[in-house]
């Protein structure tokens, strides 16, 4: 996906750092096995924390194993042990990759070398999970859709990426899926989406491409966005927060708990915090 959903290090026990790297790891040997070796460079960390979520929800523990990788050739990692939710999320990530590198090639006409390469790793995923691609495919044209039309709907521009979020959650969570891991999973694209529009919006400003803070607010940079509009903005991601906060208090969790809390509870406030900061330094 995009990168942002990661732990609060400073407050991240030793055995759940370990445990996080692992699956990491576990989602990369997937790839290979899943999609080829080229497709690993599309991993971000987000599918780390979707696999603890996943393996915690659906009751299914996590099994270290010893090993040595592409990265760390000499060396054994502790790796997770590829299982159905790490073969199910290595090829969700490789549909979200290529989605995402359609959506850069419209956005700045770049991305086409890459899709291009990906492409044969994205038709393996596509044959095996069909459903997840349509998902993805379809909430992806919902929300170009919205983005053609210049909406300055902050809550409705975000919802096709969260709805898209929360309808594969339930293919991946099956019979484990309840209204509370849909809400918890909406939220979380939510924030996604909307935090990725605020870290990208002078950039976007420079490439004159769609941005929904700069529809909604109009202000020519991100320091004079964060200078005037800072309360409204902590507001809006503050309702996320909530969102978040009450469905995961009423998901049972097995494994991994730690884990998932520091993510959900610390991880996300933190890096939401960050990227708002980064606003109030003066650009000259």
């Amino acid at each position: 996906m995009f990168g942002y959903i990661l732990p609060d290090k400073p407050y991240l026990y030793l055995k759940d750092d370990t445990l996080y790297n692992s699956l990491y790891c576990g989602i990369c040997k997937s790839l290979k096995k899943e999609t080829g070796q080229l497709s690993r460079f599309t991993l971000s960390y987000d599918m780390a924390f979707m696999s603890a979520l996943a393996h915690n929800i659906m009751g299914v523990d996590v099994t270290i194993e010893k090993k040595n990788c592409i990265a760390h050739p000499i060396k054994k990692r502790p790796i997770a042990k590829t299982d159905e939710i790490s073969s199910t999320l290595a090829s969700l990530n490789v549909i979200l990759a290529y989605y995402k590198l359609k959506d850069d090639v419209l956005d700045e006409n770049k991305g086409n070398f890459k899709s291009a390469v990906f492409k044969k790793a994205y038709k393996k995923a596509k044959k095996k999970y069909p459903e997840i691609d349509l998902t993805v495919k379809t909430c992806y044209g919902d929300l170009l859709k919205l983005e053609k039309d210049n909406s300055d709907s902050i809550d409705i521009v975000a919802d096709p990426f969260a709805e898209m979020l929360k309808k594969i959650s339930t293919l991946v969570f099956k019979d484990k899926a309840s209204k509370y891991t849909e809400n918890l999973v909406y939220a979380i694209g939510k924030w996604i989406y909307l935090i990725d529009a605020l870290d990208d919006y002078d950039k976007d400003i420079k490439n004159k491409n769609f941005n929904v803070f700069y529809n909604y607010y109009k202000c020519k940079n991100y320091f004079e966005l964060i200078s005037k509009h800072e309360q409204d903005i902590v507001f809006v991601f503050s309702t996320i927060f909530v969102m978040i906060s009450e469905n995961y208090s009423k998901i049972p969790m097995k494994y991994n708990t730690d884990l998932v809390a520091n993510i959900i509870m610390r991880g996300i406030p933190s890096k939401t915090k960050q990227i708002i900061d980064k606003g109030k330094e003066n650009n000259g």
